[in-house]
């Protein structure tokens, strides 16, 4: 009996690779769309602007979800509110496999928006709840693991695998479905407490001592999501346009490489002052945009690869330093309100500025768009580099 009780314990332990694994996931199926915007394009006969548009619309889910719902799991419980999100994004990933048009492609990634963003904030509560220092880690690891994953995944079954706009789906409403069933073999890692009605009012506040340092670096954030943006919404189709490469796997190569080389950067950086990665940042993507926009004019998908894997390094780093800058400046009370701001500024530079590439695109070619972004994200890096520098000076003086 005592060992029965034991197993029985030791089961209900809570697991920091199920939330992890949940977590990826969410962000798998979220760059999912990805390597089929282009067979979209083809079948729903859609222009690079809707095609952006079924991009941001997830972007603005997401951040809506994560404003008013993202500290449900702390009234609630994370158990309920997680296996709220993965009903959603089943709903989500049963929309996308009956998609017959635009209309349909827009619902599904509204519903999924707000799905990864409840289960982006639960789960990453729960990670923390389970070990502070692992999870901080895993929260920020997991997520572009599991897009780099989630982007040639779903080239390789669009690639090798039958009914393309199909698959992919159906095998993630599977995946969501045995997690949603899992989740209540899984120890509550919360607690409850009242007031789960009014937490769903956004609170948006910058603490007075970190205004300027969330000024300084906001170039170098809005950089960093407007070409995230860039890379998952129109990438694959810059590709097959400029190297005529149709293969779905080398446009969903060139996102994976990004969000993998962000991954492995920010591990392996994590322990760096916030000042020393953002040096490291900014000089990684300049150095990985150049040689993109290298590959794109010389048709070369080896050199736009490795490109990517120098600005998916910065892309990691600048995000660690960016974080890294502005929250240990906050108190326990004001870092909500706080990453509150920072999550409206990511995502509106993650979202709007790819539509406006979606208007470029049609109207003057990929090529030229990725010239025309590529500058805009040096000049806002430069700018942010330069204004930190003279912020750091001005402090010693």
């Amino acid at each position: 009996m005592v060992a029965a009780a034991k197993s029985t314990e030791n089961a209900q332990q809570p697991s920091i690779g199920f939330h992890a694994l949940t977590l990826a996931t969410f962000f798998g199926a979220s760059a999912a769309p990805t390597p089929l915007y282009r067979i979209y394009q083809e079948n729903f006969l859609l222009s690079p602007v809707l095609i952006t548009v079924v991009f941001a619309v997830y972007a603005f889910a997401l951040l809506a979800a994560l404003l008013t719902a993202g500290s449900l799991s702390d009234h609630l419980g994370r158990k309920p509110v997680i296996f709220f999100a993965l009903v959603l994004e089943s709903i989500a990933m049963g929309l996308f496999v009956i998609a017959s048009g635009p209309g349909w492609l827009i619902a599904a990634r509204i519903v999924q928006g707000i799905a990864t963003g409840i289960a982006g904030a639960s789960l990453g509560a729960a990670l923390v709840d389970v070990d502070r220092a692992k999870g901080q880690i895993v929260n920020s690891i997991a997520p572009l693991c599991g897009m780099a994953v989630g982007a040639v995944g779903t080239s390789a079954l669009i690639q090798y695998g039958p009914f393309p706009m199909h698959l992919t789906y159906a095998l993630l409403l599977l995946a969501f479905t045995l997690l949603a069933a899992a989740i209540w073999l899984t120890h509550e890692t919360g607690g409850t407490r009242p007031g789960a009605l009014g937490s769903l009012i956004p609170r948006v506040a910058i603490p007075a001592q970190a205004k300027r340092p969330l000024s300084l670096v906001t170039p170098i954030n809005i950089a960093n999501w407007t070409l995230a943006g860039f890379y998952l919404s129109l990438v694959p189709s810059l590709v097959a346009s400029t190297t005529g490469s149709s293969a779905p796997l080398t446009g969903g190569a060139v996102v994976t490489a990004l969000m993998a080389s962000g991954a492995i950067t920010v591990y392996l950086r994590r322990g760096k002052s916030a000042s020393a990665n953002l040096g490291f940042g900014v000089s990684a993507k300049t150095l990985g945009i150049l040689t993109v926009v290298a590959g794109v004019h010389l048709a070369n998908v080896p050199l736009l690869l490795i490109g990517t894997v120098f600005t998916g390094a910065g892309f990691g780093t600048n995000f660690l330093g960016s974080i890294g800058t502005i929250m240990p400046l906050a108190k326990a009370d004001e870092r909500a309100g706080l990453l509150s701001a920072f999550y409206i500024q990511s995502y509106l530079a993650f979202s709007l500025p790819a539509i406006l590439a979606g208007f470029l695109a049609k109207s003057a070619g990929y090529a030229l768009t990725t010239d025309i972004y590529a500058t805009v994200i040096l000049l806002l890096m430069g700018a942010g580099l330069l204004g930190l520098r003279a912020g750091r000076r001005k402090a010693a003086a």
